[in-house]
């Protein structure tokens, strides 16, 4: 398989997000140039659920529908029944893949933890119901998430940027997860997450943008320079392609064998992207 013909799943990606409104279409369809195949797109709030079902099935991408940690607190009254509505009227939707992004964050100063492991544990309910897996926020909170998925067991999902212990990872793998590795593995700095990403068996992780967050090493942009009118570093899918080729060298594969696993891994991960891959990558 040439690597002009490999296709890829971006597990993650805000393409809705207010950062790509003057280019969104063009964003798309350089990833797909790019062999970016599928995008999954997690919501993150109330007024994003209509968004990305929109958006991906305009696109033929897939979405997840969930409360992510860092909005719960700005959600209204009735929003965990609103969620759990929309996830019954979208059941039958072929693009519909996760529940998601949901989570716990103890990294943003002033969060009300114990709003966050309610909502959280909730939509963890919602999921198991649902038969969904689940794509979840965790930072700075990995311990406790843990002990949210071990009281209520969902079928699996993705553990998104993953930045923990080797301890946790193996934890999250007991319990069907997979961990997302993105644009911090570029980072050489980041010697923990690159150690995961080469070391981990084979059925592990799955690649991701976090698109328009988490830039990689060639698009980071420092305060300073952004200060000094160096760009903001805006994060795209069509650079999981070359993120991808940073995970090759880390575990000496190729890119053809990295190509073939994660897309595997994806759809181990999220069963329902099977239903919705390009035909040259199924």
């Amino acid at each position: 398989m040439s690597a002009e013909r490999l296709t890829w799943i971006d597990t993650h990606c805000h393409l809705d997000a207010p950062e790509f409104d003057p280019d969104r279409q063009e964003v798309r369809a350089r990833a797909r140039a790019a062999g970016v195949g599928l995008l999954v797109l997690p919501a993150v709030h109330s007024p994003s659920l209509a968004a990305v079902q929109a958006l991906a099935r305009q696109q033929g991408d897939a979405y997840a529908l969930g409360f992510h940690p860092l909005y719960v607190e700005q959600e209204p009254p009735g929003a965990l029944q609103q969620l759990a509505d929309a996830l019954g009227a979208a059941l039958d939707d072929p693009h519909l893949v996760a529940v998601g992004e949901i989570g716990l964050d103890g990294f943003v100063a002033g969060l009300d933890s114990h709003e966050q492991a309610r909502c959280c544990a909730a939509q963890l309910a919602l999921a198991r119901d649902a038969g969904l897996p689940v794509i979840l926020h965790v930072r700075r909170a990995v311990d406790p998430l843990l002990a949210l998925l071990r009281r209520t067991r969902v079928s699996g999902g993705i553990a998104h940027a993953f930045n923990g212990s080797e301890q946790q990872a193996r934890a999250f793998l007991d319990l069907g997860f997979k961990l997302g590795f993105g644009g911090a593995m570029t980072q050489a700095r980041a010697l923990q997450i690159r150690r995961l990403a080469a070391d981990l068996p084979a059925d592990a992780w799955v690649l991701e943008t976090d698109a328009p967050d988490i830039p990689p090493a060639w698009l980071y942009r420092s305060a300073q320079q952004r200060q000094d009118g160096l760009g903001h570093g805006r994060n795209e899918p069509a650079e999981l392609p070359r993120i991808a080729r940073t995970l090759a060298e880390l575990r000496g594969l190729n890119l053809s064998e990295v190509a073939r696993q994660s897309t595997a891994n994806a759809v181990a991960a999220l069963p329902r992207l099977l239903g919705l891959l390009p035909r040259e990558a199924t």
